[in-house]
């Protein structure tokens, strides 16, 4: 157990951002899951809808470090082209 202030605060973050990233990375691959199945069902315009949503949560949880900027990059761009295979 920590024995000084320094040490007790930085468990207290730590715990506080690792409940934030899971949140974030939960909210993450539900998007991403809602887009694969409107791609699955053919549905372009919910499609379109799910992957804005999807899209903005990324860039979110890049933006916070919670997910590499490259990963993010990667997921947004996968998604985008299932999406175009809809066309």
């Amino acid at each position: 157990m920590a024995h000084t202030l320094s040490a007790k605060k930085r468990i207290r973050q730590t715990e506080t951002r690792t409940a934030a990233n899971r949140a974030a990375m939960s909210r993450v691959r539900t998007l991403r899951k809602k887009v694969a199945q409107a791609v699955a069902a053919k549905d372009k315009e919910g499609a379109e809808a799910a992957y804005n949503r999807f899209s903005s949560a990324v860039d979110k949880a890049a933006k916070k470090g919670t997910v590499h900027a490259n990963r993010a990059a990667n997921y947004k761009s996968k998604a985008a082209k299932a999406l175009a295979s809809l066309s």
